[in-house]
């Protein structure tokens, strides 16, 4: 079937969501890396509606929000009172002057696993089959609780009947309602104008609209989605969870045929905004988030948490928490390392145990090995950063820059109190707290000179186990003699 563009896709996103007990409205519940209407946004972008309209109603102001930071383009209508399904595409409706010449599809804002290609099935099977609606159905194992989908010998939909008023017939039928449809937009509109509210729950029905559709002598039609999963809306925090997983589990399988290799799907976590290169490898406890990209041939995990991070081609990333950072191509990171925004790691560049960088430009081929802080700096080509290093950045008020030139050699246990300069080919000495600028090419030694007071000890803390070792120690020469 060829691509249909709808006029317009009204989302309906004015429910409170009691179910989830939260303070966040139940739209904006988070699962790999969208909000709930976020993913039923994507899907229906993918139609490439002339007008994208979401109903927001209970929290409105914060939906609305989220919305303008997420997809700007999409308008907004807002239904006062929760009057409905039929009262809040009414609402979408008058948003868009009232009627809509063309498809119009509607869609619910908690189904984040309804893809574009339903959608584009829906919309295509409506046109091709001429109905003035058509609804997305599913056949589920156990159609227990929804409404069931009556069609006559022809294959029209006569009616939705809802579990509790079903025969026993009628329950057998697995096929069932999505409330997800494709209208005729004046159809719908006038539809609209005629669904009354007796019903117990004084409200305005959606499906309603068929059988006034229907009675007027227009055909009713269905779209079955392949995978009944896909019409799932989320409820409550159990059905959140198992939606994660449904969705986490489809994108894995993308990224593994697309030639990514995932040592365990069931310990692995990605957002639906990260990109893989081919012959990527990822280990067991790996999660990946936002704008993650990962380049070709590169290794992350196992246990690795990266956030808006990308990695180079050919780089290792093993036990790490990165979050906004850049890790160059065969470069190593960790293990234990947290790379914190503003961490650019140059090619070949190393990142090793216990190591925290925050806006700090690490050039090719340098190394901050072990135990150290590296916070706004830069640091050159092919230097190494000695053992428990501290890039001293912080007064107290203010932030200040360290930066240590290429080819230099800094000595463990460095502290560099910024502002500080260190020049190309220069070393610092063990123990050392930098606070002057080094000259390319020099030494700098910054430490007390050492002196001994010997018998301290025995006069300060005698009768102890050190005293007591000491003065054995003190004897073992004479008796040996």
């Amino acid at each position: 079937m060829s691509a249909i563009r709808p006029a317009a896709v009204v989302v309906l996103a004015a429910g409170e969501g009691t179910r989830m007990k939260s303070a966040t409205p139940k739209v904006l519940h988070d699962i790999c890396g969208r909000s709930l209407v976020g993913h039923v946004l994507t899907a229906a972008g993918e139609l490439e509606p002339e007008n994208l309209v979401v109903v927001v109603g209970h929290a409105r102001e914060k939906v609305t929000a989220h919305l303008a930071g997420i997809a700007p383009a999409v308008r907004t209508a807002v239904q006062e009172e929760q009057n409905g399904t039929g009262h809040a595409v009414r609402m979408g409706l008058e948003e868009l002057g009232g009627s809509v010449d063309g498809i119009v599809v509607v869609v619910c804002g908690d189904t984040p696993l309804l893809t574009g290609g339903t959608l584009r099935q829906l919309s295509a099977t409506h046109a091709a089959d001429g109905n003035a609606v058509t609804v997305l159905t599913a056949e589920v194992p156990d159609a227990t609780g929804y409404g069931r989908i009556v069609r006559d010998g022809t294959g029209a939909v006569t009616a939705i009947v809802e579990h509790k008023d079903a025969s026993e017939a009628q329950r057998e039928i697995r096929e069932i309602n999505s409330g997800v449809f494709a209208f005729d937009g004046a159809l719908l509109a006038d539809a609209l104008k005629r669904v009354r509210t007796d019903n117990s729950q004084g409200e305005e029905y959606l499906t309603d609209v068929l059988g006034i559709l229907r009675e007027a002598g227009h055909r009713v039609g269905a779209s079955v989605a392949g995978d009944h999963r896909e019409i799932a809306g989320i409820n409550n925090r159990v059905q959140l969870s198992e939606a994660r997983r449904i969705l986490n589990d489809r994108l894995l399988t993308a990224a593994m045929l697309s030639g990514v290799t995932v040592v365990d799907p069931a310990t692995t976590w990605v957002d639906a905004t990260v990109t893989f290169e081919r012959d990527v490898l990822v280990h067991p406890g790996t999660q990946l988030h936002g704008a993650t990209h990962l380049a070709e041939g590169c290794e992350v995990g196992p246990n690795a948490r990266l956030t808006d991070t990308r990695v180079g081609a050919g780089a290792r990333v093993d036990n790490t928490v990165a979050l906004g950072a850049e890790v160059g191509p065969e470069a190593t990171v960790g293990p234990y390392a947290y790379l914190r925004p503003g961490t650019v790691l140059g090619r070949k560049g190393k990142i090793g145990t216990y190591v925290e960088t925050k806006n700090a430009s690490i050039g090719e081929g340098t190394k901050v090995p072990h135990l150290s802080y590296v916070g706004d700096a830069t640091i050159g080509e092919f230097s190494n950063i000695g053992a428990a290093s501290v890039f001293v950045n912080y007064d107290g008020e203010h932030k200040h820059h360290t930066t240590v030139g290429s080819h230099c050699k800094t000595g463990s246990d460095n502290m560099f109190v910024a502002p500080v300069t260190v020049g190309d080919g220069a070393y610092t000495a063990a123990g050392s707290v930098i606070t002057k600028d080094v000259p390319p090419g020099s030494l700098a030694v910054a430490r007390g000179q050492q002196r001994n007071i010997e018998g301290w000890v025995a006069r300060k803390r005698p009768g102890s186990a050190a005293a007591k070792a000491a003065e054995a120690a003190s004897r073992e020469p004479a008796e040996e003699g």
